[in-house]
């Protein structure tokens, strides 16, 4: 390919990553980092305005994963003496591990392509 790019350009080799059902998109890098800013905050309202993303989008996504899932990634609780919170559960802390993996993978593919391609 390298015959092919005009040499006064730069190009590189981007990609997203996602893993979808036929129904809908389950994680991407953007639910990612909805998952660890609500193990760093214990909420969603604090993850979602981290994020400069609204509370119903962050709820959307955190009620889609947990649905696609087997067992839930984010529990919840509700006002009370402490206040409520969230908190990233055991299997969400497996999907973050996993899904870092992955993508450092995904990352270190698209290094080894662009070097071959450019």
């Amino acid at each position: 390919m390298k015959d092919l790019l005009r040499p006064d350009l730069t190009f590189r080799l981007t990609g997203r990553l996602w893993v979808e059902s036929a129904d809908d998109r389950f994680m991407g890098i953007g639910r990612l980092e909805l998952l660890c800013q609500i193990q760093q905050h214990g909420s969603i309202s604090k993850a979602a305005q981290e994020m400069g993303m609204s509370y119903k989008r962050a709820w959307d996504l955190v009620s889609s994963l947990n649905a696609q899932s087997a067992r839930p990634l984010v529990l919840t609780q509700t006002g009370g003496k402490r206040g409520g919170g969230t908190v990233v559960t055991a299997e969400g802390e497996k999907l973050i591990q996993e899904f870092e993996a992955l993508q450092a993978r995904f990352q270190a593919f698209l290094a080894a392509e662009a070097a071959r391609l450019f």
